[in-house]
């Protein structure tokens, strides 16, 4: 990572604990315009704690699609698989190129499973507060 003059560079005096999400910050604006808009998603927000990433992915089965978690970061890729030789395609409409999108997850947010339904994946997503980050009221003596 470039250690560019940013305004998150200019936050770090002033923070402690945050720097992998200044890093993140950082890596967003300087690879903006690499990611496309493919495919489309959107993310719901169930309640307070629960949330919802649907990506449309008509054509798309579930051989097709890896979803994976890796530290903060929630996966979704397209897997190359075998065009089928023996079907002729007269008109290709329905796209089925390769695709990885990305998504920054908290620390304290947990991926509960992932769905393929009617041409849309679900991936559920549940925010996990530790008794600690509970707000709590503190004795006074």
């Amino acid at each position: 990572m470039t250690n560019a003059l940013t305004i998150f560079n200019q936050l770090r005096p002033h923070t402690i604990g945050y720097d992998n999400i200044f890093d993140h910050f950082n890596n967003m604006f300087e690879s903006s315009g690499l990611e496309t808009n493919y495919p489309p998603y959107d993310i719901i927000k169930q309640d307070d704690t629960k949330y919802d990433i649907q990506v449309a992915l008509a054509g798309y089965s579930k051989e097709d699609i890896v979803v994976e978690v890796k530290e903060n970061t929630l996966s979704i890729k397209s897997v190359k698989q075998q065009d089928d030789d023996k079907v002729e395609v007269l008109h290709r409409g329905i796209s089925k190129r390769y695709f990885e999108r990305h998504f920054t997850i908290a620390d304290d947010v947990k991926v509960n499973g992932a769905e393929l339904k009617n041409g849309l994946l679900i991936v559920s997503l549940e925010r996990i507060v530790p008794e600690q980050k509970k707000p709590r009221t503190i004795k006074i003596n």
